[in-house]
């Protein structure tokens, strides 16, 4: 081939690429969807309606589609509600509902993974499952869908129990573990990006199952519970125990028992030194960075953070970011928690001192209102704002669901929430403040 019939086809090829490209930025497309009421627009999944700047439709399909939905799922799959699907495991099981079974797979590998570092339970599996001591259980599961949980089921299962287990949150669900448990053939109805009609769908699911009766709880926040104790009080009534692993369940629990509604044993976990020490302290000493990594991928060296609630999580909070140069300051009304804080080296303060230079602010009280719409309009530009308390009733979220104020979706679990004026000032929202 001669010199000039290279350039020519060289030449033909760029005109070619060139003409694609723009065939593709054709396909560019801008949403703007604004809250046209103080109630906030829903979608056909119930989720809020959102704007996003810019979403360019690419050829390699890692952007946001003109499709792209307000879901929040852990995958670059459909939003398509898996209620609206019929699937079958492989061994023909069909009394589950999960986003895809057939990711099963992946989430056997990463149950293989998680049972290294669960050898506690592993060894009470090979010394009791041939005693079967857990026969007879039918246990309610209402916890995290995760890879450890699904150690445990099996090994409640390995034991002689039935389960039928829903997820306590509607961002932590591991698609790929529960599509596992569900090709193993136990009874899980959870996906991660749930809406609030689906959460408690897939709870009432787990109660209400024909030709099973449960008779134990395992709970994590009191949803379970609550939700029973409401819809289904003959069912509650012959629940011989309840499991509760969290401090707003245990809360729930105490009011409930001072009511007298409280007609069946409870067991306080929380209060237990394993769960305190360990999953409060060191486990989300580990999982706020790995949490704010993840959605921001920020630097953390020489930010100021407000830390409110100086309890065992706060305290792993703290410490976390304390190691990662930050500068720490806590908010914490009980006196001697307070003084610990101060004993430990970080300034004590209250929220309206500090809340306009702060550039993280992370509630872990497990109480509610403790960040009001005044704080979050005093907030700096850019500031992030996230929740590791259990309930999402400690930041007044519903409180930014207005007219005057612009839902921008980052990504998923992250969005900009924009204040109208020149300088467009913007927080960003962590997971709707859920844990």
């Amino acid at each position: 081939m001669s010199l000039s019939e290279i350039e020519s086809a060289v030449s033909e090829r760029s005109r070619e690429i060139v003409h694609n490209h723009k065939l593709l930025n054709h396909g560019t497309v801008t949403r703007e969807i604004k809250y046209k009421n103080l109630t906030p627009q829903r979608s056909i999944t119930g989720r809020p309606k959102l704007r996003s700047r810019s979403l360019s439709q690419s050829s390699e399909g890692d952007s946001y589609s003109s499709g792209a939905s307000y879901s929040g799922s852990s995958s670059d799959e459909d939003d398509s509600n898996p209620r609206d699907k019929t699937q079958v495991s492989s061994n023909g099981f069909k009394g589950f509902c999960v986003k895809n079974i057939e990711q099963h797979a992946f989430g056997r590998r990463e149950i293989e993974i998680a049972e290294q570092e669960m050898p506690g339970l592993i060894a009470l599996r090979k010394r009791a499952q041939g005693d079967k001591p857990l026969s007879g259980a039918r246990i309610i599961g209402c916890t995290h869908v995760t890879a450890q949980t699904a150690v445990l089921i099996e090994t409640l299962i390995a034991l002689g129990a039935t389960v039928r287990w829903s997820a306590c949150n509607i961002y932590s669900t591991q698609n790929e573990v529960a599509a596992a448990l569900a090709e193993a053939g136990y009874s899980v109805f959870a996906w991660k990006g749930e809406t609030e009609e689906n959460f408690w769908w897939c709870i009432d699911r787990c109660i209400n199952a024909d030709n099973w009766q449960p008779n134990m709880i395992i709970d994590d926040g009191g949803d379970a519970t609550h939700l029973m104790l409401k819809k289904y009080p003959l069912l509650f009534n012959q629940i011989k125990g309840i499991v509760e692993e969290s401090v707003t369940g245990v809360h729930r629990l105490y009011q409930l028992s001072k009511s007298g509604k409280l007609t069946v044993p409870a067991m306080n976990v929380n209060d237990s030194v394993t769960k305190t020490k360990f999953d409060n302290l060191y486990l989300c000493r580990e999982s706020i960075i790995d949490a704010l990594k993840r959605t921001t991928d920020l630097m953390f060296g020489g930010k100021q953070v407000l830390v409110c609630g100086y309890g065992e999580v706060g305290k792993g909070c703290c410490q976390a970011l304390k190691g990662l140069g930050c500068i720490v300051m806590v908010t914490e009304i009980d006196p001697i928690c307070a003084l610990q804080a101060c004993m430990d080296g970080f300034k004590v303060v209250k929220m309206n001192e500090v809340v306009r230079n702060i550039d993280i602010l992370i509630t872990c009280t497990g109480n509610k209102n403790v960040v009001t719409r005044e704080h979050l309009d005093r907030l700096k530009n850019g500031c992030i704002v996230c929740n590791m308390g259990h309930s999402n009733t400690e930041i007044d979220v519903g409180s930014l669901r207005t007219p005057e104020l612009t839902w921008e979706r980052v990504r998923s679990q992250v969005d900009h929430i924009i204040w109208p004026g020149p300088d467009g000032k913007r927080i960003i929202l962590l997971a709707e403040v859920y844990i």
